[in-house]
C-alpha cells in the first residue's frame, strides 16, 4: 500500500459470478438431494471449479451439464442463479440442489 492509500478504500475480491472471496472456497449447502456420495462430491467440485472459471450463471450451468452428460451420460438439466423457482420431474439417484455462497445450483438427469 503506499501513502496514498485508504483501506477503507479497498473493496472484496470477487469471482467472475460476484461472490466475494474467491480466494476462500465457499462451503456447500446440500438442500435436497437424490443421488450417491461420489457423484453429489463431483457435483459440488465441478461447481467450485465453474464458480471461479465463468462470469455467467448460464456458462456455469452449461459447464456442469455437460461435465455431468459425459461423466453419467445424458440427459442432464442444469440451473445456476441467486433467485429462481423450480419443480422438475427427475430420475431416482440423479438429483441435487445445493447453495455454494449465494448461488444456487439444481443439477438433475431425465431419461
Amino acid at each position: 500500500m503506499d501513502e496514498f492509500s485508504n483501506p477503507a478504500d479497498s473493496k472484496p475480491s470477487k469471482t467472475p459470478l460476484g461472490v466475494t472471496g474467491s480466494s476462500t472456497p465457499h462451503k456447500a449447502v446440500i438442500k435436497n438431494v437424490d443421488m450417491a456420495d461420489n457423484m453429489k462430491d463431483r457435483a459440488i467440485e465441478l461447481a467450485t471449479e465453474g464458480l471461479n472459471k465463468y462470469s455467467m450463471e448460464k456458462d456455469m450451468a452449461e459447464f456442469l451439464k455437460r461435465e455431468f452428460d459425459a461423466q453419467y451420460g445424458v440427459t442432464w438439466h442444469c440451473v445456476v442463479g441467486k433467485n429462481f423457482g423450480s419443480f422438475v420431474t427427475h430420475e431416482t439417484n440423479n438429483f441435487i440442489y445445493f447453495y455454494l455462497g449465494p448461488i444456487s445450483i439444481l443439477l438433475w438427469k431425465t431419461s
